[in-house]
C-alpha cells in the first residue's frame, strides 16, 4: 500500500480507501456484521486505513456496522462520514441542512460509529443555497473545536460544482470529494484545479463508475434487482456506458491487468487526487482494489 497526506489535514491516508454505501443495502445486497467485518478486516490487512461512510447509507446502518468492527482498533483507522441527507427508504432521502440538524446528525453518527471523533466530516452533496449558510459552518467549526470532528470537507454534486470547490477554504473545508473516473471526467476542467490551488485533499468517489469499470460487465448486461441503485438508471444510458467500457478495454487496458485495479490507478495518477474510495462487496474485491497501489 502507498500513503499520501490528505491536503492540509496532516492525515496520512492509504491511496485506496473503502467506500461503504453498499453496507446500507442499496447495491443489490444486504450486508450483515460478518460481511462487513470480512471486508474491512481484509482491507486492514492490505494496509488500507480510510473508511468513508455517511449517515444516509441506511439509517446510520453503515456507520453501525463500521462502529462494531472498529471496537478495539479505532486508532488504526481514518473515519470519514457525511451529513445532510436523512435516510427514508431505498433511494429516498430528506435533506437536512440547518445547524441544529447537522449537530444532531453528528451526535447520531458518533454513537453509531462508537467513537469520540469523526476524523473527516463532509457536507454531503448539498445545493449552493444550503452551502451558503454561515450559521451552519459556525456550528460545524464548534464541533471541530470540541474534538467531536477532526476536519471538515465537502462532498460536492454535481461533478462540475466549482462554486463550492472554489470556496472550500473560505468555509474551512480541507478536502473535496467528487465523482471522478475514466468515464466521468468533468471535474478535470475546474474542480480539480481549484482543489490544487487550495492544497485540498481530493477523494475520488465512484472511481469504478458504479461498477461499470470493474471488468465484470459486458454490453447487454442489465441491472434488474430493484434493491440495486443501478436499476434506476436509464437502460439506454447503461448500454452506452457498457459500449464505452468495452472500447476502453480494447484500446487502453494493458494485457493481463484487472480492469478495476487499472481504473483506480488511472484516477490516482491525476496530481490532484489523493485517494480513491471504491465500494466493495467481498474481500476478493478489496484485494483487487488494493492492487491499484502497485500501478502508480
Amino acid at each position: 500500500m502507498k500513503y499520501r497526506v490528505l491536503g492540509k489535514t496532516a492525515l496520512r491516508v492509504s491511496v485506496v480507501g473503502v467506500g461503504t454505501w453498499q453496507f446500507g443495502g442499496e447495491w443489490g445486497m444486504r450486508c450483515d456484521q460478518g460481511m462487513a467485518d470480512a471486508i474491512l478486516g481484509r482491507a486492514g490487512e492490505l494496509g488500507i486505513n480510510l473508511i468513508d461512510t455517511a449517515e444516509c447509507y441506511g439509517d446510520h446502518l453503515s456507520e453501525r456496522l463500521i462502529g462494531n468492527f472498529l471496537r478495539g482498533q479505532r486508532q488504526k483507522w481514518v473515519v470519514a462520514s457525511k451529513f445532510g441527507h436523512k435516510f427514508l427508504a431505498n433511494f429516498e432521502r430528506l435533506e437536512t441542512w440547518s445547524a441544529a440538524e447537522a449537530v444532531r446528525s453528528v451526535e447520531e453518527s458518533l454513537r453509531a460509529l462508537q467513537t469520540e471523533t469523526i476524523d473527516l466530516l463532509q457536507f454531503h452533496s448539498g445545493k449552493n443555497e444550503a452551502f451558503d449558510n454561515d450559521e451552519l459552518w459556525e456550528a460545524l467549526h464548534r464541533l471541530v473545536q470540541s474534538g467531536k470532528v477532526g476536519h471538515l470537507g465537502l462532498s460536492i454534486s454535481p461533478n462540475t460544482n466549482s462554486y463550492q470547490a472554489g470556496r472550500a477554504s473560505q468555509v474551512g473545508a480541507e478536502t473535496v470529494q467528487v465523482i471522478y473516473n475514466r468515464l466521468e471526467r468533468e471535474a478535470e476542467a475546474e474542480v480539480l484545479p481549484a482543489c490544487q490551488a487550495q492544497n485540498l485533499g481530493v477523494l475520488s468517489r465512484v472511481p469504478l463508475a458504479s461498477g461499470f469499470l470493474s471488468g465484470k460487465y459486458r454490453p447487454g448486461a442489465t441491472f434488474s434487482n430493484p434493491d440495486d441503485v443501478r436499476s434506476t438508471r436509464d437502460p439506454a444510458d447503461t448500454q452506452a456506458r457498457l459500449a464505452q467500457v468495452e472500447e476502453i478495454r480494447r484500446s487502453e487496458l494493458p494485457p493481463g491487468l484487472p480492469m478495476a485495479a487499472w481504473a483506480l490507478a488511472w484516477c490516482l495518477k491525476h496530481p490532484a487526487v489523493t485517494c480513491v474510495i471504491p465500494g466493495c462487496k467481498s474481500p476478493e474485491q478489496v484485494e483487487t482494489n488494493a492492487a491499484a497501489a502497485e500501478l502508480i
